[in-house]
């Protein structure tokens, strides 16, 4: 009888520290999870700006070419 209150009281002690540690580790996850989600944030703005001055160059470009020709 003994043997099964320890088994019990073991087993109820495991499972109380697995539920800690995974809680620990979930919100390790998340705190990394959020970091990895603004630096991806940042990198898509950062895109989406070097888009736009790709496209304002182009414009640039076709002016100055215009204008290249109107005055050869």
């Amino acid at each position: 009888m003994e043997s099964i209150i320890v088994a019990c009281v073991t087993g109820v002690v495991t499972l109380v520290g697995v539920i800690l540690s995974n809680s620990k580790s979930r919100a390790i996850m998340e705190v990394k999870l959020d970091a990895l989600t603004e630096k991806v944030e940042k990198h898509n703005r950062l895109i989406e700006r070097t888009y736009r001055l790709e496209e304002g160059l182009s414009v640039v470009r076709n002016g100055i070419e215009t204008l290249k020709g109107k005055a050869g």
